[in-house]
């Protein structure tokens, strides 16, 4: 008989991110913020959807914007022209958030409790899928030029989230991008799955979205 015991360090640290999630959503939800975590590859549009959707509510909504990089602060700068507010956390290599950073970013960008909330998560498919960060609303945004094959290559990340964004849609005539077969693949992983095809650059489906975002956020303060 061995003499040692075997700690799952991996599983420790899920579950703890998991308590400390919990924890930062209820407390979100008593002071009325709701909080988005926004995950996806690098380029598939990001930050010019959340340019465009902020454009769209921020008459309507107190909105700040957590940006997450490695090791840049471009995209706050983006975002920082819609007149919201930002703040920039700089993972120092990691390649995903936690609930703990999470939090870092709540507190210094929501002082004073705004509605809405956006965390612009790193750029990837894999490691931000297995971290709660105590959000309301999980999105994930695939963009046509990524290909329609993404579903099957990070199964995770589509059956993990609230609301698949399609970006970047009026692209779709130059690229092989099957929209059905999309929503196919991903409505088989995650059956109650939300999906809106939007183009930033068109404006083409970005009210449907913004519209359903305010109502959600809406529902929120009413819990």
């Amino acid at each position: 008989m061995s003499n040692f015991r075997v700690i799952e360090i991996q599983k420790r640290v899920y579950d703890n991110n998991r308590q400390n999630a919990e924890i930062l959503r209820q407390e979100l939800k008593e002071c009325g913020t709701f909080l988005v975590n926004v995950m996806s590859s690098p380029g598939s549009g990001k930050t010019t959807f959340l340019h465009k959707t902020i454009e769209m509510l921020k008459e309507t909504l107190t909105i700040g914007v957590i940006e997450a990089d490695i090791d840049s602060d471009v995209d706050a700068h983006t975002i920082a022209t819609t007149g919201v507010k930002v703040t920039q956390l700089h993972s120092g290599g990691m390649c995903h958030l936690d609930a703990g950073m999470s939090r870092i970013g709540l507190e210094e960008i929501n002082e004073n409790p705004l509605d809405l909330v956006f965390i612009e998560n790193i750029g990837n498919l894999i490691c931000p899928a297995s971290y709660d960060l105590g959000e309301a609303l999980k999105l994930m945004i695939l963009s046509v030029p990524e290909g329609d094959d993404k579903p099957l290559k990070y199964p995770k990340m589509f059956s993990l989230v609230d609301v698949l964004i399609i970006s970047k849609i009026d692209a779709k005539s130059i690229f092989s991008f099957d929209l059905l077969e999309v929503e196919k693949r991903v409505r088989a992983l995650n059956p109650k799955i939300k999906i809106f095809s939007t183009s930033a650059k068109t404006g083409e489906g970005m009210t449907e979205w913004s519209d359903f975002l305010k109502h959600e956020v809406l529902k929120w303060k009413e819990r």
